[in-house]
Order: C-alpha cells, then structure tokens, then sequence
C-alpha cells in the first residue's frame, strides 16, 4: 500500500520560527476530523472541562456531537459576489 507523506509547515515558538514536519494524512476537516474528536472524546470521558469563564465545569464526555446537515439546494456565492451556483450534493 501506498503512503504519501505531505510537508506541513507549522509556526513555532511565539510565531517567529517556522519548521517543515512530515504528516501522512491530515485530519483538520470533515469526517476525519468527527473521528477523531470522538475518540478524543471517548478516551477522556471522565475529565473536566471549565466553561463559562471558568466558573462552572461540565465532563467531556457529555458534550454533544454537532449534527451534520445536508447542503443540497444551497446557494453559494462565487467570484467576487456575482455570481452565484446551486450546490447539487
């Protein structure tokens, strides 16, 4: 099986430095990221997270999914506000 690794640059120290890692596969959006976050979620199901300006805690495990909607029959902007093109998927 074939594996592409990719570079990503990724800023460091207080912003002033920048370094090139390799990364096989990014997970920063879609249902990728929804994988993760629940196993992130799953593995710490029973540690605190501070809300409200940190005066009140709620677990992890009880925060909600965001549900997925469909985007078909929107409408979407192109150019530089234009135009505009229905979403078929």
């Amino acid at each position: 099986m074939w594996s592409i690794l990719v570079k990503r640059k990724i800023r460091t120290g207080r912003g002033t430095r920048i370094i090139e890692v390799d990364d096989e596969k990014s997970s920063w959006a879609g249902n990728d990221y929804k994988k993760m976050q629940e196993a992130k979620k799953k593995a710490a199901s029973d540690k605190y997270i501070t809300v409200g300006r940190g005066t009140n805690k709620i677990k992890f495990g009880d925060i909600q999914s965001t549900p997925e909607r469909s985007t078909k029959g929107l409408w979407v902007s192109s150019g530089r506000g234009t135009g505009k093109r229905k979403l078929e998927k």
